[in-house]
């Protein structure tokens, strides 16, 4: 795969799960109703715009060249509390997804990210 490929599909791949968290952590900070029921029905209402704000910083954090390392940790921590609250409340975890897509988005930017030193 050449390197231009390569780096077109990390974009695309980083790009997937961002954009769902940028509308998710938008939704969560302007109060979209079926956001706001479903988390309060949770346990979480008082924490809807901490997760908000979260999501937005934690993207911003990824797509900075010096700060996609922590923001990609932090995303992934994010998604993997994600993804237990979807499984122990019986929902689609759809936070799996989005932790695949980040993952490979990851890998292809630098797959020296994945070299032991």
């Amino acid at each position: 795969m050449s390197s231009k490929t390569q780096k077109i599909l990390a974009i695309i791949f980083m790009a997937l799960p961002s954009l769902m968290l940028v509308m998710s952590g938008i939704m969560k900070l302007t109060g979209g109703e079926q956001v706001v029921t479903g988390l309060t029905k949770a346990g979480y209402g008082p924490y809807i715009k901490i997760f908000g704000i979260a999501e937005l910083v934690f993207v911003a954090l990824f797509w900075i060249p010096k700060t996609y390392k922590i923001g990609f940790y932090l995303i992934l921590s994010y998604l993997g509390g994600a993804a237990a609250v979807e499984v122990a409340g019986g929902a689609n975890p759809v936070a799996f997804a989005l932790i695949a897509l980040t993952w490979i988005g990851f890998y292809l930017k630098d797959k020296t990210n994945f070299i032991a030193e």
